[in-house]
């Protein structure tokens, strides 16, 4: 059975106007150019006569051990997106206005590949590996998800402004 531990979580809100392809670019990005694989687990959009919704699951993980990775979760949802135009430095810039909020999660998960589950004798020897042996590293791995999930979201707080 794999172990998951949620270390930590954060919403990220804008309200006004922001890029949506530059975010979702800049996002993207950020976790690939740091290691992160990124699955899309969902994606859809709804039209109304406020604008679009668009709501996307990405789940991104990044090996460490063959024992220990990260994963960090971002759930989108935009709210009456709409396009609009703003003037910054007297250039016209296209751009979008609405409502952004990025729900984040950071976890550290442990024996991914389900190697130490088989049999109980296993399992019980997984938890004297993981509490005894094991706990400074356990430690250091949780303390690099911790920073990785602080500076994604401090980045994305800086494109956004916020």
């Amino acid at each position: 059975m794999v172990i998951s531990k949620d270390l930590t979580k954060q919403a990220i809100k804008k309200k006004g106007f922001w890029n949506y392809t530059e975010l979702y670019n800049f996002t993207f990005n950020w976790l690939k150019d740091n290691g992160y694989n990124i699955k899309e687990k969902e994606y859809t959009e709804k039209l109304s006569d406020a604008g679009k919704e668009i709501i996307i699951v990405w789940e991104a993980e990044r090996k460490y051990t063959e024992y220990f990775k990260s994963v960090i979760k971002v759930k989108w949802h935009v709210l009456t997106m709409q396009k609009a135009e703003i003037e910054r430095d007297g250039k016209v810039e296209k751009t979008n206005k609405g409502e952004v909020k990025l729900a984040c999660e950071g976890a550290l998960v442990k024996d991914y590949e389900d190697k130490w589950a088989d049999k109980p004798f296993n399992k019980f020897l997984r938890g004297i590996y993981d509490r005894y042996i094991m706990r400074t590293t356990n430690e250091t791995y949780e303390d690099k998800v911790k920073a990785d999930f602080k500076e994604f979201v401090a980045q994305t707080k800086g494109f956004l402004e916020i």
